[in-house]
């Protein structure tokens, strides 16, 4: 009996070899789906984290891995996927709020091209779930907080928050002509195991580890609404099973706050390392706060975050020893990137 046939579905993710898609794809194979991830082990930073994160997905009989970019000819990935796919789980992007000044051609190609490429996959394979993972960069710096999905006064100020927005709308013009559902998830600061080397808390710690001094941009009472990488897990398969409206966008957030400064007393206590702050001027797109109003999810995913902020973090400085012990990897940037 073939993996097709011993599987209830099968999920599309792209990005499924990062922070975020991997614990995904953890999830959705313990519950038995089948999986197919699409991820070009982009160089942002070192692919060989990628690899370790998938490295056990790769013996498993559901999984499958094309190591492809988001602007492959659609045509050319479905001629790799095996079987039906019953949802798309969009993950994968250009990151990075700072770098995309840098680079903002190349964010709009990789993250609104290749968002429509995704979209054209999923309407190739006959997909009627398509899962985006948007960002709370698309509020900006929108003073009305906690952030509603209804806020009709976005302020974007990057190229990375441009190009999230970008594929939301693309999202809501194919789920009213091609009846694709379309759920746009905006996810506040995701921390966690597995986590991106240049966001703030693994990068900080690192260098607090390290006996190195840590970038503070700005007074350090910038807040952001850190959640729990196991907490987005829960939301992104809840989003999986809603079957309302054809288009939705939906935060996904802890819906509390902690300030740049009680951050880094939380990392002090739990490393029981004292931190060596260098503050510096603000960093250009850098907004005062991000802040999560969750009732929708909470009423429509049945969504309720449950891991507070020391709690994630104890958790996150466990999975990072281990890490370090088993491979020790370049130093990150001292940027406060959240």
């Amino acid at each position: 009996m073939s993996a097709e046939d011993l599987f209830r579905s099968h999920a599309l993710v792209t990005g499924g070899a990062g922070f975020i898609g991997s614990h995904l794809v953890d999830r959705l194979l313990a519950e038995g789906w089948r999986v197919t991830v699409i991820d070009n082990f982009d160089p942002f930073y070192d692919p060989a984290i990628k690899r370790r994160n998938v490295a056990e997905h790769l013996n498993h009989p559901a999984y499958q891995l094309i190591p492809a970019d988001l602007r492959t000819d659609p045509a050319e990935l479905r001629r790799a996927i095996r079987g039906d796919v019953h949802v798309c789980v969009h993950l994968a992007a250009l990151a990075g709020v700072r770098p995309s000044f840098a680079r903002p051609t190349e964010y709009l190609d990789v993250n609104v091209v290749g968002t429509q490429n995704m979209l054209e996959l999923a309407r190739a394979l006959g997909v009627r779930q398509f899962i985006f993972a948007s960002s709370s960069s698309v509020y900006g710096t929108c003073p009305s907080v906690p952030w509603r999905e209804d806020e009709r006064n976005l302020h974007p100020i990057s190229p990375y928050a441009a190009s999230k927005l970008s594929g939301e709308l693309l999202g809501q013009v194919c789920a009213h002509v091609y009846g694709i559902r379309f759920v746009a998830l905006r996810f506040f600061t995701v921390y966690g195991p597995r986590q991106r080397p240049d966001l703030a808390i693994h990068a900080f710690a690192r260098r607090m580890l390290n006996g190195q001094p840590i970038n503070v941009f700005g007074n350090g009472h910038s807040r952001r609404d850190y959640t729990y990488v196991r907490d987005i897990v829960d939301g992104i398969v809840q989003a999986i099973e809603y079957d309302l409206e054809l288009f939705k966008v939906i935060n996904l957030g802890n819906n509390h706050t902690i300030s740049l400064m009680d951050m880094i007393e939380v990392l002090e206590d739990v490393l029981g390392v004292r931190a060596h702050l260098r503050h510096l001027p603000e960093q250009f797109g850098d907004v005062p706060q991000t802040w999560a109003d969750v009732e929708v999810a909470r009423r429509l995913l049945g969504y309720a975050p449950r891991t507070q902020f020391y709690d994630g973090v104890q958790a996150f400085m466990t999975w990072l020893r281990e890490d370090l012990a088993l491979s020790p990897l370049p130093q990150p940037h001292s940027g406060s990137s959240a």
